[in-house]
């Protein structure tokens, strides 16, 4: 790597976890992207990429057709599509010491693309862990593993009744997805994590799956 004997570097995960001996089995597996550094908190000199692959869920047969948000009869499934989405920003700035910013726009500059909704927020931002978390169909909020970073213990799921602005309006962890593919044909999700200086991208597309 063209490193100087006398030169300190660390090599970490994206999630910026430096990786020692004694934890070097657990983050080193198959197709992980590590960084190699001056130090844990250098800022990247080019973007990089990371390959997330997953497979589906259980819940995804367990659970399949239950719960859908827009499954009732005569009613218009937008509203509860927007909500989904909106839901994964009042989770995210739910810890917000200060003002909680939350942005909804509709974008229908053809020079930027295809037709858009995006939603933005002013939260505590995804690691690129949390963003594989997210990405897994049918993985509930409150069985995620890894780095979700969320207390639901002792958790009891309101009556089904209008939810107030700090409820859950998400429940098993599909609806996010599925209203981006009820709206569109792919989803783009930008996240900086409140304590770090890293961005991450995420890209789900019905082409390319």
């Amino acid at each position: 790597f063209g490193i100087a004997s006398d030169e300190n570097f660390v090599i970490t995960t994206t999630n910026r976890k430096e990786i020692t001996e004694d934890n070097f089995s657990e983050l080193v597996q198959d197709g992980v992207t590590l960084y190699l550094l001056q130090s844990v908190d250098q800022m990247l000199l080019v973007a990089t990429k990371e390959r997330i692959d997953f497979l589906p869920h259980y819940d995804t047969l367990v659970k399949s057709g239950m719960y859908e948000y827009y499954a009732s009869e005569g009613q218009n499934p937008l509203p509860f599509a927007l909500a989904e989405l909106i839901d994964n920003s009042l989770s995210a700035t739910s810890r917000n010491t200060g003002i909680r910013s939350i942005q909804i726009k509709l974008l229908f500059d053809d020079s930027q693309g295809k037709p858009a909704v995006a939603v933005i927020d002013n939260g505590s931002g995804m690691t690129s862990k949390q963003l594989n978390n997210w990405a897994v169909y049918r993985l509930s909020k409150f069985t995620r593993q890894g780095d979700f970073e969320s207390d639901h213990s002792g958790y009891v799921r309101p009556l089904p009744v209008p939810r107030s602005l700090n409820s859950d309006i998400s429940y098993f962890g599909v609806g996010g997805k599925q209203a981006v593919f009820f709206v569109g044909q792919s989803a783009r999700m930008i996240s900086k994590p409140a304590a770090s200086q890293d961005v991450h991208e995420l890209v789900l597309s019905k082409e390319d799956f």
